[in-house]
């Protein structure tokens, strides 16, 4: 008479199909299986509720609902990684020989992901960048727009005319978002420096370079300049002042001033003004474009033009033209003609 298929066999009830014994399949890991199931299950639902909360009353900031949500993935990871140990080791012989041989398995075949993940919270430990910073990050400039334990995830921006050249190509000559969104690696903080517009101090010092001749009146074309950056930043410079001064008490630094100026540079074609002023981390486009509309507007009425490149033809060899007599063949031979 045969056997049943499936039968349990053995004082640990291991499972044995078709006289096959499986190994390490018994009914003590098929319940542990079956808690581990409900644990993550659990936890979802958890998950989706404490989000859902969060989202309740956390209205629409955007850091408070960022950290919110790296609260509960780091509160939910915790609980689950506690629940699966003491589900599955609970013999602490048994614990000890898992954590080893996992811990080196992991260090040998995930190591980038395990930088990724000490990255990670040496993001958030450090506050290297937060939710909605401008930051560049490897060769990625542009907006943080989410966190997770391996990426960050960026809405990437163009580049200025003068770099250009950097990798990966760029189609959009200025600041302002391309449309790609881009993930990198929370290793590369441990490989490359982290550039952050927008941490401690949320403005930047832009510079517009606008050369003339020396002919024109260089005193007029700078009050003009400066005429130009005052209308657009002077409330830029109202609402950073407070800023930098809390900035000088914190870090050692040099006293920086938020008021425009103009620089003169001397060339062999033209006189070359550079203003400095502060502006906001975003939009800087759009300041500019404004800027550089009344400086052209002013300059017209001025009588002040933008210089270009020049060429002076110092001398001309001289040209000597000489006349050969016609040959009497050919005289005769017009004259028929």
């Amino acid at each position: 008479m045969v056997g049943p298929v499936v039968q349990l066999v053995g004082p640990e009830h291991s499972v044995q199909i078709g006289g096959v014994k499986l190994l390490g399949f018994n009914a003590a890991n098929a319940h542990k299986l079956l808690f581990t199931v409900i644990v993550l299950a659990a936890l979802y639902l958890l998950a989706k509720v404490l989000r859902g909360i969060a989202r309740a009353f956390g209205g629409d900031r955007q850091r408070t609902a960022f950290w919110t949500r790296q609260g509960i993935s780091l509160a939910t990871f915790v609980l689950g990684v506690a629940g699966l140990v003491s589900i599955w080791f609970d013999n602490p012989s048994r614990l000890a020989t898992g954590a080893a041989v996992f811990s080196a398995g992991l260090a040998f075949a995930l190591q980038k992901v395990v930088t990724s993940f000490a990255g990670y919270f040496v993001i958030l430990r450090g506050k290297t960048f937060n939710v909605g910073d401008r930051i560049k990050m490897g060769t990625v400039r542009g907006d943080v727009i989410a966190l997770n334990f391996i990426q960050t995830v960026i809405m990437e921006m163009g580049q200025p005319p003068s770099e250009q050249q950097e990798d990966p190509g760029m189609w959009v000559q200025s600041r302002q978002y391309s449309g790609r969104i881009v993930t990198v690696s929370n290793a590369q903080i441990f490989e490359e420096p982290v550039y952050n517009y927008s941490k401690e101090f949320k403005y930047i010092w832009e510079e517009m370079h606008i050369p003339i001749s020396y002919k024109d009146n260089r005193d007029r074309a700078e009050q003009i300049l400066l005429d130009a950056v005052s209308r657009h930043t002077q409330e830029i410079e109202h609402m950073a002042q407070p800023e930098l001064d809390e900035l000088k008490k914190r870090f050692f630094i040099e006293a920086a001033d938020i008021k425009p100026r103009v620089y003169l540079r001397i060339t062999d074609n033209w006189v070359e003004l550079s203003v400095r002023f502060l502006c906001g981390t975003h939009d800087i486009r759009g300041l500019k474009d404004k800027i550089s509309r009344d400086i052209l507007r002013d300059l017209d009425k001025a009588g002040i033009g933008i210089a270009s490149g020049t060429y002076e033809i110092v001398g001309v060899p001289p040209i000597k033209v000489e006349t050969m007599p016609v040959p009497h063949d050919e005289k005769d031979e017009r004259k028929a003609a």
